[in-house]
């Protein structure tokens, strides 16, 4: 059988982007420039200082739980793609390469190892970020492989880091493991390649990966709402109500497919960040405000009284089984004190890559992000200029040898 990295390392090394797939790193950069800007006074800036750039940009890009998502994979993809291949000076080929191998690597996971805790972002976030890093300091297919099968050791990840500053962190820990293992490859480090497919059976994927079709094949998610992807929906079905009387709610009833809960671990939030992921929560911050931004999912913000007494009126409903964050669809019902109850249900949530956002929703999410002075610079930076805009915000430390960057 061959080597499916083996394939991977070919592919990505004579990878030739469309048009289409142009469009998709242009919305990518931006995005990710954006949100990670938007994390400036989040405390783990500050917890990130002295660190090398990939880990500490992929760490404060994924704080807000605001970068997009590749729904197949499960993972989110530009936020690691990108941090890695802005650390090496690269570009869209790069990045669209290494996002090509994380969206199928991903994918070839499955469901089943998401649905295991792993979090699919580090998993197959590692090896991605090897190649867009190992692209960019000019290595061939062996020493992508090699980069590849360095990485592998911290191709990890858990679930259970979710609402905690471990989630973020951890993603810059696999970014950064990436670009350390494409300069260990490029000053010449070994590695046995095999070690690659040992790991993937390890984790459950599926060989014989599909290489045809756009660098990230279905497209990538933009969340609207800085929370977790799961999310989107319901908050999504919830604004279908318009505004609603919080002193005629008597109830709040969600339903929905048991797969789409894989990552809403918190019923009852005390945090923030512990708020982003949590159902009950995100439908009650929106009844609130209406539309959810970074202020929603602050501590304070989760300790509202009117949120206290409305997530004391929610229930959630399951119906077994489903496989993914999207299965079938998001049902929301609210009772009022007058008896009557009214329903909106939900199946693509805005920004799907089938719904995607309007250009002025974008440049609303940049604008939200950054303020009206900065969006115009972010919405059109490329690469060289989103790196220096980044290591201005965010210096990293920078003691790599030169012979190594």
């Amino acid at each position: 059988m061959a080597s499916t990295f083996r394939e991977l390392a070919d592919w990505a090394v004579a990878f030739a982007p469309t048009e289409s797939d142009l469009r998709l790193a242009r919305t990518a950069l931006t995005d990710t420039l954006a949100v990670t800007l938007a994390a400036e006074h989040e405390p783990i800036v500050e917890h990130t200082a002295g660190l090398p750039a990939a880990l500490r940009w992929t760490a404060i890009g994924h704080t807000l739980d605001f970068d997009d998502v590749h729904l197949p994979s499960t993972s989110h993809i530009s936020v690691v793609c990108a941090s890695a291949t802005l650390t090496v000076g690269g570009g869209d080929r790069e990045f669209l390469a290494a996002a090509g191998v994380m969206a199928r690597l991903g994918t070839a996971l499955g469901w089943g190892h998401y649905q295991r805790g792993w979090h699919a972002t580090c998993t197959a976030g590692a090896p991605a970020a090897a190649v867009a890093a190992a692209l960019g300091l000019g290595l061939g297919a062996e020493g992508v492989l090699r980069a590849m099968a360095l990485a592998v050791p911290a191709a990890g990840g858990l679930q259970r880091a979710f609402g905690t500053e471990a989630k973020p962190l951890q993603v810059g820990f696999a970014t950064d493991a990436g670009v350390r293992a494409a300069r260990l490859a490029a000053a010449g480090a070994s590695a046995d390649p095999a070690a690659l497919d040992h790991w993937f059976d390890l984790v459950g994927g599926e060989h014989g990966l599909d290489l045809s079709g756009p660098a990230v094949p279905d497209g990538l998610a933009v969340k609207p709402f800085p929370c977790c992807y799961a999310l989107q929906r319901p908050i999504g079905a919830t604004r279908l109500f318009g505004p609603v009387p919080l002193d005629q709610v008597a109830s709040v009833e969600m339903l929905v497919e048991e797969s789409t809960l894989q990552p809403l671990v918190h019923h009852r939030p005390r945090t923030g960040a512990e708020g982003k992921f949590s159902l009950p929560y995100a439908v009650a911050a929106t009844l609130v405000d209406g539309f959810p931004t970074a202020a929603s999912f602050t501590d304070a913000a989760v300790a509202r009284p009117e949120i206290v007494v409305l997530l004391d009126r929610t229930a959630v409903r399951t119906r077994p089984g489903g496989s993914g964050v999207l299965a079938g669809d998001t049902t929301i019902e609210i009772g009022l004190t007058d008896g009557s109850t009214t329903r909106r249900a939900l199946r693509l949530p805005p920004g799907h890559p089938a719904a995607p956002l309007a250009p002025d929703e974008l440049v609303a999410k940049i604008t939200g992000c950054v303020g009206p002075e900065r969006s115009r610079q972010v919405a059109t930076a490329g690469w060289a200029e989103a790196a220096r805009i980044l290591a201005e915000a965010f210096p990293p430390d920078t003691a790599v040898p030169e012979s190594r960057k």
